[in-house]
């Protein structure tokens, strides 16, 4: 079997698999925000919200930044342009066959109408 290695999508896809750290994501969207307030929002413990927030650090989703005692996350640079990319492609190529197929479907009723008006 063939396999295709594709390690930062790979990342990113399995961060954003999580529902917590894609409302991390979310949250983060519209405004920095500290570890601390991110694990209240979550209502969960920090030491949970480290671990989703190094999962998307990892990834390249998030970024933070140690300024004293508290530290803060934002948005990564990236975005999700190569995450986008690779959707797209593949929207595409599933929006093909499914153009194809109804063309199918509608070319099988064609005979069967003109089948059964003679």
């Amino acid at each position: 079997m063939v396999q295709y290695a594709s390690p930062a999508l790979d990342l990113s896809f399995s961060a954003l698999s999580d529902a917590t750290r894609r409302g991390i994501i979310d949250q983060l969207g519209r405004a920095d925000a500290s570890v601390t307030s991110l694990a209240d929002k979550f209502q969960m413990t920090l030491t949970g919200m480290k671990k989703h927030i190094g999962v998307l650090e990892r990834a390249g989703l998030v970024v933070t930044q140690k300024v004293g005692r508290v530290r803060t996350c934002k948005l990564g640079t990236g975005g999700l342009k190569a995450e986008a990319a690779w959707i797209e492609v593949h929207r595409k190529l599933f929006e093909e066959r499914f153009d194809a197929l109804d063309e199918i479907i509608s070319e099988m009723k064609r005979e069967k109408d003109n089948g059964s008006a003679s």
